[in-house]
């Protein structure tokens, strides 16, 4: 007797893959999806491309896709890692140049620079009601927040926590008790943190210029503050920011800074101007008078220059790769989802924990408020109220992403055009490209199919 067992039909995405490999094409297919390094989420173009040259307008080279479809696959160039490792991995790639560069020279930048005063400075986020967390001391855990047991608060809720959290614990940054936990407070501070950078980065000028005693405008004339920064979430969901902050001369870092200018001076500087900022918040008649600023935990470290310094400071190499490695995370950490929410019905859809659901909650609430209009809370309520960039930087600090990957792109051009026998004549590349879908997914192909027949742009 011969058993028998029940077969497991293939999932159709597999089955449409498996059916693509026996048709006309897919060696052409298989190359194009080599070519993507293995971005997960690549972006499908049709058209074509013509090389021509500029002189006497012949069409010297022209490329049209050979996969099915006429279609091209290119990276989404998505830097965020949750979304894309191996595109975030190359934005990770460019943000730690972008950084080193300002700090030890290099792409027009000279290494004089390395002897300029820079330091790497963290400004946290204040407290708006205690939280559980995971504290180690002498490298062992202990206890979270150790209280008496009689303390309570108003609601009945223990104030304190005599538990030992694990690294696989998710209640690290769940407040003890969210009827106290001030999540209005925390939602606008969130809304508000770019402008407060802004205004530390106007105020740290005025604490440098105050310490030299030289007016505003006098320093200006003498030396340059230049930084670059990433915000990172912590597990309670507000952002703080790591930068580096260097100061120049007055021509940037091509100019030596005056003699005055020390690590230590703007150690100090950077710790007054953190202490100093504050930023009133809208709202006051709905949820109360509230001054925003940053949180009492400043941590400010010199980098090491390029001659022998102690132990004890940081090197550009460490410095740069930490702010690579903020700056292709997004709101993860927290919980927060990574879409935007279009209706509030999909609020009690989101596969987050209870104190992520209050913070996107309390952001919806808000943001259907006229008062509060103009921070655009429920457009960006996915990512707890922040609104700025996740990594920015002065105008001279170094380098830019745009030139960086525009050498990027010069340099494979150049590569195909040495591979066509073009490479020692001038020629320009004219392309017309239409978005057609993204993805490795059966429909996508055929959406793109439906680009090329009828020349129309559709979305995915």
């Amino acid at each position: 007797m011969t058993d028998t067992h029940p077969v497991t039909p293939l999932p159709a995405s597999v089955s449409a893959h498996l059916a693509r490999s026996a048709e006309p094409g897919f060696d052409a297919w298989r190359r194009s999806i080599v070519r993507l390094n293995g971005c997960t989420n690549p972006i499908h173009l049709v058209g074509s491309t013509a090389l021509a040259d500029p002189a006497t307008g012949e069409v010297l080279h022209t490329y049209t896709p050979e996969t099915d479809g006429g279609r091209l696959l290119i990276a989404c160039g998505n830097r965020r890692t949750a979304v894309c490792p191996t595109c975030a991995r190359l934005y990770r790639t460019d943000t730690y140049h972008l950084v080193r560069v300002g700090l030890v020279g290099g792409k027009e930048i000279t290494p004089e620079v390395g002897g300029h005063p820079r330091v790497f400075a963290t400004l946290t986020a204040p407290g708006f009601g205690p939280v559980h967390t995971r504290r180690e001391r002498d490298g062992r855990v202990v206890a979270c927040r150790p209280r008496k047991a009689a303390d309570h608060c108003p609601h009945g809720m223990p104030l304190g926590c005599h538990l030992r959290h694990a690294e696989t614990d998710l209640r690290p940054g769940e407040p003890l008790c969210p009827r106290c936990y001030d999540y209005a407070g925390a939602v606008l501070w969130q809304a508000h943190a770019g402008k407060l950078w802004h205004r530390f980065a106007l105020e740290l000028r005025r604490e440098l210029a105050r310490l030299v005693g030289l007016s505003r405008t006098e320093f200006t004339d003498v030396a340059r503050l230049s930084y670059v920064k990433v915000a990172e979430y912590q597990r309670r969901g507000l952002v703080h920011f790591h930068a580096v902050v260097r100061l120049d001369g007055p021509d940037g870092p091509v100019a030596p800074p005056p003699a005055w200018a020390t690590a230590e001076l703007l150690t100090n500087a950077v710790r007054t101007a953190a202490e100093l900022v504050r930023l009133p918040a809208l709202g006051a008649d709905v949820v109360g008078r509230r001054t925003l600023r940053f949180g009492p935990q400043v941590d400010v470290r010199p980098i090491a220059s390029l001659a022998p310094d102690p132990d004890t400071r940081l090197s550009s190499a460490a410095v740069a790769g930490y702010i690579a490695k903020y700056a292709t995370k997004g709101a993860e950490p927290a919980g927060a989802v990574d879409r935007r929410i279009h209706h509030a019905r999909d609020l009690a859809e989101l596969p987050v924990r209870a104190h992520t659901l209050r913070m996107i909650g309390t952001c919806w609430w808000l943001g259907g408020l006229e008062t509060f209009e103009p921070l655009g809370l429920r457009r960006w309520a996915h990512m707890l109220g922040y609104r700025g960039h996740f990594s920015t930087k002065s105008r001279r600090y170094s380098t830019t992403l745009t030139d960086l990957r525009q050498a990027r792109t010069d340099h494979r051009a150049q590569e195909r055009h040495a591979a066509l026998g073009l490479a020692n004549r001038h020629v320009i590349s004219v392309g017309n490209w239409r978005y057609a879908g993204r993805g490795y997914t059966p429909e996508a192909a055929v959406l793109a199919a439906s680009v090329r027949e009828d020349g129309g742009d559709h979305d995915a």
